[in-house]
């Protein structure tokens, strides 16, 4: 066991696991279970990349626009990038990122039936008063938790994570373009938000110092 979880790559190898969940199973399956292999970029560029028009065109005939559809394609492949520790699992890794695309448009369906700009305002300033934030650090991590998806994950990567933009687009496969825009509507709507947000704070400060 031990020679086949040392290959050419980098394994972690989980020594338990339930006997039932693995009585149908063949062995090389087991062994795929067993033993992870983290994809490197240069793997996920030849073998997560090149689904990108197919995915594209699904996401274009659910959302009806290439705008919508290519933040659809690009939170896909974001998420893909950071499963690269579990990818090796999945035989079919097109069919993995076309169904993730499905629910993920699902996902954003249902959240527009029941979400407008008031309701996640009020759910920031909940997050805010549960955590009791003491600095603009704190407030400005709660702000970043509540941006829609793909500029969440963009502005984490580019300001947390120390990616370089073509870093960024290699991965999500946007352009420049589209990275300038993303990045340019995190940063106002945080500017935005803390702004408001800390003038909830001064006015709740005031009323408990009368």
């Amino acid at each position: 066991m031990a020679d086949i979880c040392n290959s050419h790559h980098s394994f972690t190898c989980h020594s338990k696991f339930h006997k039932k969940a693995f009585s149908h199973v063949t062995f090389s399956q087991l062994i795929r279970y067993l033993c992870v292999t983290m994809m490197t970029p240069e793997d996920f560029n030849r073998i997560i990349i090149p689904m990108r028009d197919e995915l594209k065109g699904l996401a274009r005939k659910l959302t009806g626009d290439d705008y919508s559809a290519e933040d659809l394609v690009q939170e896909v492949m974001l998420k893909l990038w950071s499963m690269r520790s579990i990818l090796d699992r999945y035989d079919n890794k097109k069919a993995l990122a076309m169904t993730m695309l499905r629910n993920k448009f699902n996902d954003q369906w249902r959240h527009r039936q029941l979400e407008n700009r008031t309701i996640m305002a009020n759910g920031i300033t909940d997050d805010w008063h549960r955590t009791e934030a003491k600095d603009e650090a704190d407030l400005i991590r709660i702000i970043v938790e509540h941006l829609p998806e793909l500029q969440k994950q963009i502005f984490k990567m580019k300001e947390i994570d120390g990616y370089d933009n073509s870093e960024i687009m290699q991965i999500t496969g946007c352009t420049a373009e589209s990275l300038r825009q993303n990045l340019s509507r995190a940063r106002r709507r945080i500017r935005e938000d803390f702004i408001k947000l800390t003038a909830v704070r001064t006015k709740r400060n005031n009323i408990l110092t009368l």
